[in-house]
């Protein structure tokens, strides 16, 4: 006899907001925005009150305004977001065997095998109640056999509540929903599955699967399990990357000046579009010097959380300018970005401009399909091999922190 999985899909709702709403009491019940305060800013979470004014993360803030234009609207505050997210993922760790933290908000749990001991609905009560109780923070759990579904049923329970999908249904639960729930299916998928009059996710569960797959090639396949409630993957143990780094030591000692600004740049520019696919912003940046006697020298500064060129390459260059003496040779040059958050869409928190985000996303895209080196800042062509490499691949990959509910 196979032994039932047990996941639990948690989330916090509408996490920033939830955050600022325990710091003011008075912002109970209004319609709350986070994110970038100026016209050009982005809303990076809003509450259940703006959502009803159609109003969702990722929109431009101007369009926000229109909508709801008694809202709220604050700039937000990630080290108090990051505080409040380590004391649930705190409560967490200490309940369950096995936990994934996928983004600032959102954990799924694997409790397979507890049942016997405790049953594990109700472990998974009682840890939300304690999260509840400890942290104030509203939060949603989904239980069933997979992820998906779990998840799923975490959007159905919320706001502040909780379903268990029992094992055996899984496709009654998803066959009535808007095949917009499932994870994945995105904004482009779910106007091609509407075109073609895919609206319940039923109707693909009624369709051979071999359909999905021609129309939408790879992704029909997985389209078409999750809609059926299948997904065998893994709850992967959770360990949180604090810091990525990259060095570079030189054939030949050098004093050329020239090369040295353009390995700098090249390999800073590369480290930060490391940040952007991991989802990740630094608050603090460390440039390192080894001279030929070996002496080594680091500064370091903190700065507003970002995964943004124009931002970060800046302070790299001003490090490395009151670290270097011209009279000595250079054996090494490394960047460092540390106080690593999810960032979500962000590429500035809570300062982001449609214009800047658009720019940041061409160019990630360029490098996705053709390398990292696809474009590259002129500054940085000197560089020859900054290799091809993430520094969060083997880690869970972090999801939007916000994302639309």
């Amino acid at each position: 006899m196979i032994n039932t999985r047990n996941i639990v899909h948690m989330d916090l709702d509408t996490f920033f907001v939830s955050c600022e709403r325990l710091l003011d009491s008075r912002l109970e019940g209004k319609p709350v925005l986070i994110g970038g305060t100026s016209d050009r800013g982005v809303v990076a979470s809003c509450s259940y009150e703006a959502r009803a004014f159609g109003i969702h993360s990722a929109m431009p803030m101007r369009l926000a305004k229109q909508l709801c234009p008694e809202a709220i609207i604050l700039r937000g505050n990630s080290g108090i977001y990051s505080k409040f997210s380590n004391a649930v993922t705190d409560v967490i760790k200490e309940s369950v065997p096995i936990y994934e933290k996928t983004s600032v908000d959102e954990f799924y749990i694997d409790l397979s095998g507890m049942d016997k001991f405790f049953g594990c609905h109700k472990l998974a009560s009682e840890i939300r109640k304690r999260i509840i109780k400890e942290t104030g923070l509203p939060i949603s759990f989904g239980l069933s056999i997979n992820k998906t579904v779990s998840k799923i049923a975490t959007g159905e329970a919320k706001p502040n509540n909780q379903l268990h999908i029992v094992q055996g249904h899984e496709k009654p639960f998803l066959s009535p929903l808007s095949v917009s729930k499932i994870p994945m299916v995105g904004k482009v998928t779910y106007r091609q599955l509407c075109d073609l009059g895919i609206k319940r996710i039923q109707t693909i569960q009624e369709m051979p699967v071999e359909m999905m797959s021609k129309v939408f090639g790879k992704n029909g396949r997985v389209i078409w399990k999750k809609a059926n409630g299948i997904d065998n993957s893994p709850v992967v143990q959770y360990s949180e990357r604090k810091s990525i780094s990259t060095e570079r030591t030189f054939d030949r000692d050098t004093t050329d000046v020239k090369k040295l600004e353009s390995i700098i740049v090249a390999m800073a520019e590369n480290l930060i579009y490391q940040l952007r696919r991991g989802n990740k912003l630094t608050a603090c940046v460390t440039f390192k010097i080894r001279y030929s006697d070996f002496q080594t020298y680091t500064q370091q500064k903190r700065i507003p959380y970002s995964s943004a060129d124009h931002k970060i390459l800046p302070v790299v260059m001003e490090l490395y300018k009151n670290l270097y003496q011209r009279r000595l040779l250079v054996r090494l040059v490394g960047v460092r970005f540390s106080h690593l958050v999810e960032g979500g869409q962000q590429i500035d928190l809570f300062e982001d401009n449609e214009k800047i985000i658009n720019l940041y996303q061409a160019m990630d895209r360029m490098r996705e399909r053709y390398g990292d080196r696809a474009v590259i800042k002129a500054a940085g062509m000197g560089a020859k091999s900054i290799s091809r490499w993430n520094p969060f691949t083997g880690e869970p990959p972090p999801l939007l922190a916000n994302r639309r509910q």
